[in-house]
């Protein structure tokens, strides 16, 4: 039976933390609180848990969900030619609500969907998903909604959204206040999605794909000119860039 489990109470926290190991190691899926919006989480080395989380969704292959990692070094097991600005980028906003596309390592043995080799990675800033994470190793997550709907931004909203489709709620309190109270209630509380997987074939420029908590001035603040103008058109390549499509 579907359990929220309340992770300020310690005893729940430990309880939702083993079931929450239990259920990814049988390819279930997991609800958890990011520092953005809540994740539904699944094994991204398995097939079939991820295949679970896109039909929880209501999505196809075409929107490959992010992965979310316990640290940075994790970044270079899983992608390759990473620009130095993204390294400058997680070095300054990581953890936090920066998710980057970048090239995946193509020795990698998982199936996100239809990727095109590429991959959209981010480090939450939240201890319940991080704790996860240490566990686990690198979950595909999207936020926990179904397709179109808002996301959810605190356990109960996202048990009444999935319900029994998955099978452990981790409850870490509202999600985002921390962005609501520094920049106000309008705040978009999406991850930014910066896309980097054109930069050798654009000029050495970085592209944001979707506007979210991290701004694009403090993006700009700190690797300038590589990131490319807003009205600057996309290069043409051949990667899924619909930002609904990697969350």
């Amino acid at each position: 039976m579907t359990r929220i489990y309340n992770c300020s109470v310690e005893a729940e926290y430990a309880a939702g933390m083993r079931m929450a190991l239990s259920a990814i190691g049988r390819s279930a899926l997991v609800v958890i609180p990011t520092d953005t919006v809540y994740g539904i989480a699944a094994d991204a080395f398995s097939p079939g848990a991820v295949q679970n989380l896109l039909d929880a969704k209501g999505r196809g292959r075409t929107s490959p969900p992010p992965v979310l990692i316990p640290a940075v070094t994790t970044m270079d097991a899983l992608a390759v030619g990473i620009p130095e600005p993204v390294r400058d980028l997680v070095a300054k906003f990581w953890p936090g609500g920066l998710t980057v596309i970048l090239n995946a390592q193509p020795s990698l043995v998982w199936d996100l969907g239809e990727t095109r080799g590429t991959v959209a990675l981010r480090m939450p800033s939240n201890q319940v998903a991080l704790d996860v994470l240490k566990e686990t190793g690198p979950l595909a997550v999207s936020s926990a909604n179904l397709s179109g709907q808002p996301a959810a931004v605190d356990a109960q909203s996202a048990e009444a959204a999935l319900g029994d489709r998955v099978a452990v709620y981790l409850d870490g309190g509202v999600a985002g206040e921390s962005y609501e109270a520094d920049a106000g209630a309008s705040v978009n509380l999406s991850s930014t999605i910066v896309d980097a997987t054109g930069f050798d074939s654009n000029g050495g420029r970085l592209h944001i794909v979707r506007d979210g908590v991290v701004s694009r001035a403090a993006i700009e603040a700190v690797i300038g000119d590589a990131l490319a103008p807003k009205d600057e058109p996309e290069p043409e390549l051949d990667v899924p860039r619909d930002p609904s499509n990697r969350d």
